[in-house]
């Protein structure tokens, strides 16, 4: 799947394995699959990181878009049957908020070129080619790796007598290729399904819902696809479904949906605690001073004039 507008991403890829690869050279063995199993896991959290303010933007954007349910609502009740006019009210609608409908795909797009190019730069090591700036002392290297006993380069579909070429065993091979797509299954499950509950929360009367379950029940099927793939890319794979269930867990637990009450009023709830607050406890206000007793209250009495003698008996003045 080399495509060629594309090569400039192949040889930047290319560089970062070779550079990372380098650096836990310094402490491991250069052929040893635990230092080609840390270059894989770096690069995809380093590519993950990359595209992390993407993920921000489609958060913030399903954000707006529950917000603006209750108005997408009313529309679709008043233009049900002029489906021209609903879809311009609802632009309109998108364009007054500056909401982007298609805001949710940016991550997804933005990863398909780096697994395009993580793919190919893979499969030219699988197949022994010293291309886009990467040295043939490299692919040596990452040809003598092995994972768990499984070469790097290998698929599940590799023959025996290639895997043995790699110093290999064929059963131990497929059983940890078998292990490692069960794996990419699950956690292509679990995070499909997260992002559906949150969708569905987000939407309930979204006439996409029953689509959307359905493909959370068939997207981990799509993993079976991988069994035609290297060791190598089907790690990455992996890492980057572990790395998307906890951001979007993380990111959901601290700004959870909007509720739209009875009255179209939008609530928001307060964040939900990760494990370090519950393991602390709520943070407690600064004590306030007890309240001093009241004081006696200070009557002031005022001097009396000194009357006469004669106003005091009642005697008249002489």
């Amino acid at each position: 799947m080399d495509l060629p507008f594309l090569n400039w991403l192949y040889t930047a890829v290319a560089w970062l394995i070779t550079q990372i690869h380098s650096g836990y050279g310094v402490v491991l063995p250069a052929d040893s699959g635990l230092n080609w199993a840390l270059t894989i896991i770096t690069l995809t959290v380093l590519m993950r990181l990359a595209i992390y303010p993407l993920f921000v933007k489609q958060m913030r954007s399903s954000r707006k878009l529950q917000e603006l349910a209750p108005k997408l609502q009313r529309l679709r009740e008043t233009y049900k049957h002029d489906r021209q006019r609903l879809a311009e009210e609802q632009m309109r609608v998108y364009q007054e908020a500056g909401v982007n409908p298609l805001g949710g795909c940016l991550p997804i797009l933005a990863q398909f070129p780096i697994f395009i190019s993580i793919f190919t730069v893979l499969r030219a090591i699988a197949e022994d080619r010293a291309v886009y700036g990467m040295s043939q002392a490299l692919v040596d290297s990452a040809r003598a790796a092995h994972i768990i006993g499984a070469p790097l380069p290998a698929t599940f579909f590799t023959s025996a007598a290639d895997i043995q070429k790699f110093g290999a065993d064929p059963m131990t091979t497929k059983i940890v290729l078998a292990c490692f797509v069960a794996i990419s299954a699950c956690t292509t499950f679990l995070t499909v399904r997260q992002s559906v509950r949150r969708s569905v929360q987000q939407m309930p009367d979204n006439p996409m819902v029953q689509q959307q379950r359905i493909l959370m029940y068939v997207s981990p099927l799509l993993a079976l696809f991988s069994l035609n793939f290297p060791l190598g890319l089907i790690l990455y794979w992996v890492t980057t479904n572990l790395w998307t269930l906890g951001q979007q867990h993380w990111y959901y637990s601290r700004h959870p949906m909007p509720i739209i009450d009875a009255k179209g009023n939008v609530i928001v709830p307060e964040p939900r605690r990760g494990i370090f607050s519950k393991m602390l406890g709520k943070p407690q206000a600064a004590p306030t001073p007890p309240a001093s007793p009241p004081q006696p209250k200070v009557i002031r009495r005022q001097q009396t004039r000194r009357l006469p003698r004669s106003k005091r008996t009642g005697s008249k003045k002489s």
